[in-house]
C-alpha cells in the first residue's frame, strides 16, 4: 500500500509533464525544413491526403504531430543531367501542386513568413519548396528564376554530386585530388548572389567544406543547413564541424537537425551495412520494383522491422545533437530538418511526423524553456526566411 501511495504522485507528475509538453508543442510554430515524400510519391502514387502506413508523412499525421510548415524537398539523383533534371524538378512540383489542389482546406503553398502565419491562423499546413541539388538548375540562372516563381524557398547548392560551379561534401572528401576546382567558382558566387537578390535561402547541407566557407564569404543573407547534424558527435562528411557551426551562427543562419540514424549515431553505418548484406537478394528485388535504391532500402527496413529496429539509435542521441549545438553556438541558430521519407532509419520512437511532440517533451526534461523550444521548433527558421524574403 505504501509503495502505491508513493507511485501515485510520480505518475501524476509524469502525466502533467506530458500534458505540459503537448500544450507547449501545439502552441509553437513547427517548421520542418526537409522531407522527401514528394520524390517517393511519384513512384508509389500514394494519396498523401489520406492516412498512410508505409511513409513517414501524410496530412493526417502532420496535423497530429503539430506540424505547421513543411519544406518539401524536390530531388533527383545525379543520373539526371542536363536536359532531364530541371524537367524532373518541375514534375515533382506539379505533384505537390496537385496535392494542394486536392486538399485546399488542409494545405496551402506559401512563400514568406507573413503567409506562413496566415496559414497557421487558417489551420492549414504551409507548404514550401526546397530544391535539393544545384544540378537541377542545369547551370542556368534563368532556371533559378523559373523555380523561384513556382515557389522555391531554398536551393541546396549540391546534392552528393558536385556541379560545374560548386563541390559537394562527398566529392571534396573522396575525389579531392581529381576535382577540376574546389568550392565555388565565379559562376557559383554569381548564383549565390542571385539567390540573395531573389530572396531564396542558400542551403549548405550536402556542400563541401570549401564550398561552405566560400558561400559564407559571398552571401549577404543568412543561410540554412536544411538537414545536417554535429560532426563532433558523428564524424560523417555530411555533418558540420564545430568551426562550421560557429561560422554559420556568425552569419545569422540556422542548422536544422537531421533525424537520419547514420548522421546521429556513429555506429549505425557499420550495422546497417551488415543488415543490407544479409538481405542483399531481397534489396535487389525491391530495386527492380521501385527503380530507386533509397526507396527500396526504406521498404526493406519496413519488411524486416523487428530486425532493423534493433540497430536504430535511441531518441536520446538526436536530442544530444540538438543540445550539443545549442551549447556550442546558442539556441538562436538551431532548427528541425527531419529528412523524413529520405532515409531508411530514424531514432526509435521517431517513426513519422506524428512523433514531433516527443522532441518537445525531451527538451523540457533537459530544462529548455518554452521560449527556447519555440525557437528550435520554428522560430529560428522563420527569422531566416524573413531575413531572405523581407516579408
Amino acid at each position: 500500500m505504501k509503495k502505491s501511495l508513493l507511485l501515485f504522485p510520480l505518475m501524476l507528475a509524469m502525466k502533467l509533464s506530458a500534458q505540459n509538453a503537448q500544450q507547449i508543442h501545439q502552441k509553437a510554430i513547427l517548421i520542418d525544413t526537409h522531407n522527401d515524400v514528394i520524390s517517393n510519391q511519384l513512384i508509389t502514387k500514394v494519396d498523401l491526403g489520406k492516412l498512410q502506413t508505409e511513409d513517414n508523412f501524410d496530412l493526417a499525421r502532420a496535423k497530429q504531430g503539430g506540424l505547421d510548415a513543411q519544406i518539401f524537398s524536390i530531388w533527383c539523383g545525379e543520373s539526371y543531367g542536363k536536359g532531364t533534371a530541371f524537367a524532373f524538378a518541375n514534375r515533382e512540383i506539379d505533384s505537390l501542386y496537385a496535392l494542394i489542389k486536392r486538399n485546399p482546406g488542409k494545405i496551402t503553398l506559401i512563400r514568406n513568413s507573413r503567409e506562413l502565419k496566415k496559414s497557421v491562423a487558417d489551420k492549414k499546413l504551409a507548404a514550401l519548396i526546397g530544391i535539393e541539388g544545384g544540378h537541377m538548375i542545369e547551370d542556368r540562372i534563368d532556371y533559378i528564376d523559373s523555380l523561384a516563381k513556382r515557389g522555391m524557398r531554398y536551393l541546396t547548392l549540391t546534392w552528393n554530386n558536385s556541379t560545374s560551379w560548386a563541390t559537394s561534401a562527398r566529392d571534396e572528401v573522396t575525389k579531392r585530388d581529381s576535382l577540376k576546382h574546389l568550392g565555388l567558382t565565379d559562376y557559383g558566387k554569381q548564383i549565390v548572389k542571385h539567390l540573395n537578390e531573389l530572396g531564396v535561402m542558400v542551403d549548405v547541407s550536402h556542400v563541401g567544406e570549401r564550398t561552405f566557407y566560400d558561400v559564407l564569404a559571398t552571401t549577404t543573407k543568412p543561410v540554412i543547413a536544411s538537414h545536417s547534424c554535429a560532426y563532433a558527435l558523428d564524424p560523417n562528411r555530411r555533418n558540420l564541424k564545430d568551426d562550421q557551426l560557429k561560422a554559420l551562427a556568425k552569419n545569422g543562419g540556422v542548422v536544422c537537425l537531421n533525424f537520419y540514424s547514420g548522421f546521429i549515431d556513429s555506429t549505425y553505418t557499420a550495422k546497417a551495412s551488415k543488415f543490407i548484406h544479409e538481405h542483399r537478394a531481397e534489396l535487389d528485388s525491391l530495386i527492380k520494383v521501385y527503380h530507386d535504391g533509397d526507396l527500396a532500402n526504406i521498404r526493406l527496413n519496413a519488411i524486416y522491422k523487428t530486425e532493423s529496429d534493433k540497430i536504430r539509435p535511441p531518441l536520446s542521441l538526436l536530442i544530444k545533437h540538438i543540445d550539443y549545438i545549442v551549447k556550442l553556438i546558442g539556441v538562436d541558430y538551431v532548427g528541425i530538418g527531419s529528412d523524413f521519407d529520405g532515409a531508411e532509419s530514424y531514432p526509435l520512437g521517431m517513426d513519422s511526423v506524428a512523433d514531433y511532440p516527443k522532441i518537445t517533451e525531451e527538451l523540457l526534461k533537459l530544462g529548455y524553456t518554452q521560449k527556447d523550444i519555440n525557437k528550435i521548433l520554428g522560430g529560428n527558421v522563420m527569422r531566416v526566411l524573413t531575413a531572405n524574403t523581407g516579408k
